[in-house]
């Protein structure tokens, strides 16, 4: 049975993805400090998958932007940014997030589904989502929207949970759950094909993956960073063959057709 959007919708307000990144006052500017620095040293392809400083004085669209990181750096290299996400307590940060760094940017609630419904129909240069589409019911309502938004010339970047994956193994296996919090009501992952079967209406021009998270769940909520024995025991070189192999990230760059 598919997840009710309004079960989807509870879930990431009770607890945003990200949030306890930081042990500091939610909303300070040390705060979201922390969070950026600790998000993207456990996902450090992020920034170069997003490739902020491409966008300076283009149009971009995130779906799911949550609250704000790759969002704000979407602002500070300039762009002209518009967030979509469907918590509105994940807006609430994002909204303070711009405020306390004095950046602009557009953020909507929405159910991404009904996307025209939210932005019209515009002309973006980037629609980015990093980790979002394998949430939402309708994934291919969303992408049918995305390409009534994006420019013919422009780009969609998003992330997939990827099937062939580590971390997959280990769910189906019961070592592991999709994300950090449990009671994940959707999660879905992808073969490189049924990724191509839902981009319909995109060229893809660049797929692969990446990130496995190494660490001991246990002492990582504390912010210690001890990684798994047998990761641990693991040259760096290894490691990183293993991630583009399995890792969780499917990341697909593709333009419309």
């Amino acid at each position: 049975m598919i997840a009710d959007i309004e079960n989807i919708r509870t879930y990431w307000n009770l607890r945003p993805c990200n949030i306890r990144h930081s042990r500091l006052p939610v909303g300070t500017v040390a705060y979201f400090d922390e969070v950026e620095r600790r998000k993207y040293f456990v996902e450090p392809h992020i920034p170069s998958f997003a490739d902020f400083s491409r966008w300076n004085g283009k149009k971009v669209l995130e779906i799911g932007c949550g609250i704000g990181t790759e969002a704000v750096n979407f602002a500070r290299a300039g762009a002209d940014y518009t967030g979509l996400d469907l918590s509105e307590v994940s807006l609430d940060i994002a909204r303070t997030r711009f405020r306390v760094f004095g950046l602009n940017g557009q953020l909507i609630q929405c159910n991404a589904e009904y996307l025209l419904d939210a932005v019209g129909p515009d002309s973006f240069d980037l629609v980015y989502s990093f980790g979002v589409l394998h949430h939402i019911p309708c994934p291919e309502r969303v992408v049918d929207g995305i390409r009534k938004v994006i420019r013919a010339d422009g780009e969609l970047r998003v992330m997939l949970y990827a099937r062939n994956s580590w971390k997959s193994i280990m769910i189906d296996e019961g070592f592991d759950q999709p994300e950090a919090q449990s009671g994940c009501p959707l999660a879905r992952t992808y073969t490189p094909e049924s990724a191509a079967a839902l981009l319909q209406g995109f060229r893809m021009t660049s797929m692969q993956q990446d990130h496995i998270f190494p660490y001991v769940p246990e002492k990582y909520v504390h912010h210690e960073y001890e990684k798994q024995p047998w990761f641990a025991a693991m040259p760096d070189e290894v490691f990183r063959a293993l991630e583009r192999r399995l890792g969780w990230h499917l990341l697909i760059k593709a333009m419309p057709v």
